[in-house]
């Protein structure tokens, strides 16, 4: 197998051109606080464009489902982020010769670059080497990674590297300060005294003393008297220098394309993990989904909606689960219930699991089987834009009809109560209107709405209900569960708490 990517097993499939801009549904499923998250240290690698371009074939979501399994290796893991630390590292020295102001510090600083990216090459190649690899992309890495280790190009890049920097630590030279001259000199065999001045000293010693020798910082730059001191080295050692000289101009692009592809991408997959890993810390489920683009029949167990999952987390509350399926004909959820029962949660919930199947991750659930959209659509509620000259009921209607327009019997729909501004009458007719057109596409949707009388419109709606506490209906239970949505129970459950049911009320007056 040809390596073309670690995101990407066709070069075809590759990003043209790297979207600068989320999805506009993005903000209604909260995928834009998801992505943040996940890529909220790694600003470095401008990984959001991957994140924001679901795949297009059930292949490519495969692809990197197998890379994903492989990274539940944690040595694997931890090795591919050791070698990250080490790019970076290259990354930090190759930006700070910009800074330095002279030529031997400039090139100093390239030769370490150089033998950083050699024993990053080294590590890699002997760590996945002892891997036990299964995806296609990961083994067709490897393979690709022995070969250019096995290179000309690299053996002569390393050889030529340890030689340099074996003549350049040869070098032994003398310094001769006298007022504000410097003289430099060759190293003719003096006696190193310094051990015997410890030595001599060492008898003073009481306890702990403090060490006053000066310590070279990696990012500091050569002063002004250094660097002419250096420049007098090089002459007495010329070849050396030259040959340096020559190293840095033959080697400026040292670095093997594929390999600084494969440091950036590869971060897509460890910012995931690395933010899905402290969600599964409570003992919430994560599941690689089967994804068809012929098969409506959806479900997922045990999932939740991830962006809220994150914030709970950290103020350390519970995440309540939720399950759904569609079987049959069956294409339509129509949630109803109270307010403030998750019944907007589990639509987010049901946007972002496709989603996140659709960029090959794995997804909040036990298990699960999702459907691959060409497209999704979302409508919530957004406040009043004084600007278009549109009332409220005219823009939720603009904005539907624009949706429709677009929508194809591939696309997911999800609208979250819609026509709330208008009367139940016209509210009833416009909502049977849309849903009409949905289930002619044959959508898959999600309708968060007050109107229970959508709920049986059709053989393909499927109600579901947010529950409140049988024993207490003002406490949310924010798990939604598959019933008829009848619109009574929770009035009912209500008007008994505050003693205002029928009979109640009879024996109050009679009484």
């Amino acid at each position: 197998m040809v390596f073309h990517s670690i995101l990407f097993e066709r070069a075809e499939d590759s990003l043209k051109q790297e979207p600068f801009e989320a999805p506009s549904f993005f903000v209604d499923l909260n995928l834009d606080q998801i992505i943040d998250g996940i890529t909220a240290n790694k600003q470095e690698y401008n990984l959001k464009p991957f994140f924001y371009t679901p795949l297009k074939t059930i292949a490519a979501i495969k692809y990197r489902q197998e890379i994903m399994r492989d990274f539940e290796n944690q040595v694997l893991l931890e090795n591919i982020k050791s070698f990250a630390d080490k790019m970076r590292t290259i990354r930090v020295r190759l930006a700070l010769i910009d800074k330095l102001s002279y030529k031997y510090n400039k090139e100093g600083c390239f030769l370490d670059a150089v033998e950083i990216y050699c024993d990053a090459i080294n590590c890699l190649v002997h760590d996945l080497t002892l891997a036990e690899l299964i995806s296609c992309g990961m083994l067709a890495f490897r393979e690709y990674m022995t070969n250019y280790y096995q290179s000309d190009r690299f053996n002569n890049l390393q050889a030529e590297t340890t030689k340099l920097k074996s003549d350049l630590s040869s070098i032994k030279y003398c310094l001769l300060i006298k007022g504000n001259r410097v003289k430099v000199r060759k190293y003719e065999g003096e006696i190193d005294y310094s051990l015997e001045v410890e030595k001599t000293f060492e008898r003073f010693k009481q306890g702990a003393v403090n060490d006053y020798r000066l310590t070279f910082r990696e990012d500091f730059g050569m002063n002004h008297v250094e660097a002419r001191a250096l420049d007098l080295v090089a002459k007495l050692y010329p070849d050396i220098f030259l040959d340096l000289d020559n190293y840095c101009a033959i080697n400026a692009t040292f670095q093997d394309e594929t390999v600084a592809v494969f440091d950036r991408e590869i971060q897509f997959y460890i910012a995931y993990l690395d933010y899905i890993a402290i969600i599964k810390r409570p003992g919430l489920k994560f599941c690689y989904p089967a994804v068809s683009r012929d098969s409506k029949e959806v479900y997922n167990y045990e999932g939740f909606d991830l962006a809220l999952a994150s914030k709970l987390i950290t103020k350390r509350l519970a995440v309540v689960c939720n399950d759904f399926y569609l079987k049959d004909q069956e294409r339509i959820f129509v949630v109803s219930g109270p307010n403030q029962g998750g019944k907007t949660t589990f639509a987010r919930a049901f946007g972002q699991l496709h989603y996140l199947a659709s960029i090959g991750c794995p997804v909040p659930g036990r298990v699960a089987k999702l459907f691959l959209p060409d497209a999704i659509f979302c409508h919530f509620e957004k406040e009043e834009n004084i600007k278009n000259l549109r009332g409220k009921l005219q823009d939720d209607l603009v904005r539907i009809h624009h949706i429709l327009d677009q929508a194809t019997s591939e696309s997911i729909i999800i609208l979250n109560e819609i026509f709330a501004s208008t009367t139940l009458k016209d509210s009833i007719l416009l909502s049977s209107k849309i849903m009409e057109d949905i289930l002619r596409k044959d959508l898959l949707c999600v309708h968060v709405s007050f109107l229970v009388e959508l709920a049986s419109l059709s053989e393909k709606t499927v109600s579901m209900v947010s529950t409140v506490h049988p024993e207490n209906p003002e406490l949310r239970t924010f798990k939604i569960l598959r019933m008829p949505a009848d619109g009574l129970s929770y009035a009912l459950s209500i008007a008994e708490k505050h003693r205002l049911t029928y009979d109640l009320l009879k024996e109050r007056i009679i009484s």
